[in-house]
């Protein structure tokens, strides 16, 4: 479902020096840029449930500890068209109330108006799930959409 209503809404990307990142309620992006005609022997890539490390032809693109845990096995990163380096990682936690700030702790963080995009979409993308057949991709969300937006759970259908 989060592929559907990614391709209408868009992303809301945070920039960093080497690409962007950007996630959903379930996934965190991470593209890298890097020289065109990069071949996947010169790309070490180590994703783990808490670190990420990633080198292109043997320069640290980065390295730490991830904002939150990830569930390493389903993992993947890609080389596309030899200059683009695509990191998929599957959040542990898949709740519209968990938006990472940062992709690692302290490093790449969101700036107050990226961070209020991402949690009004991760919002709306909750509200998507919870009422199917209805089209919230080009909503827009005011009020408290912090957390994951309101908890209409206890109303009854």
């Amino acid at each position: 479902m989060s592929v559907h209503f990614e391709e209408r809404s868009g992303v809301v990307p945070c920039k960093t020096p080497w690409g962007s990142w950007y996630q959903t309620m379930e996934e965190v992006f991470i593209e890298v840029n890097v020289p065109h005609g990069t071949s996947a022997k010169e790309v070490r890539c180590h994703l783990g449930s808490r670190d990420i490390e990633l080198r292109v032809k043997g320069q640290e693109i980065f390295k730490g500890k991830l904002f939150d845990t990830t569930v390493s096995d389903e993992a993947t990163w890609t080389l596309e068209d030899k200059c683009l380096i695509r990191i998929i990682l599957m959040k542990t936690n898949r709740e519209a109330g968990n938006c990472w700030s940062s992709l690692l702790e302290g490093e790449y963080c969101a700036n107050a108006w990226v961070q209020d995009q991402m949690q009004r979409k991760l919002t709306l993308e909750r509200f998507q799930r919870e009422n199917p057949g209805f089209d919230f991709s080009g909503a827009e969300i005011s009020g408290n959409f912090a957390g994951g937006g309101p908890d209409f759970s206890s109303l009854q259908k």
